[in-house]
């Protein structure tokens, strides 16, 4: 039994009720599940030589529950400290401060230029 099909036994639900709401083919599941890894062999070599486990080369990708719930978390913490501060120009800033730069930049001259010509 794979960890897929115990953790969806948990929480009583069919491996094809599961690939449906995740948007997975049958087809996509199976094929990585036969493989003896689903990760990619030349990560797995690059991490034995460096003597560290693969899980530390990826990087996880928060889900955006779990990124807007940091926010909330990051956004209360600093209310709590400074109280005056408006809540939702707190929350935006944070936003505004997790994308990189040259997104924040990008957006900017695109709102200034539309701007101009109204």
């Amino acid at each position: 039994m794979t960890k897929v099909d115990s953790l969806c036994k948990e929480r009583n639900l069919r491996i094809g009720e599961l690939l449906e709401r995740a948007g997975v083919s049958r087809n996509a599941f199976y094929s990585v599940a036969r493989r003896k890894s689903g990760v990619p062999w030349s990560l797995i070599r690059i991490a034995e030589h460096l003597g560290v486990p693969v899980s530390s080369l990826m990087e996880e990708t928060p889900t955006p529950f779990g990124r807007m719930k940091k926010f909330s978390v990051e956004t209360r913490r600093i209310l709590k400290k400074y109280p005056d501060c408006d809540r939702i120009n707190v929350r935006q800033t944070l936003l505004l401060l997790d994308e990189k730069p040259e997104e924040r930049l990008r957006r900017a001259l695109i709102r200034g230029r539309h701007s101009n010509f109204r």
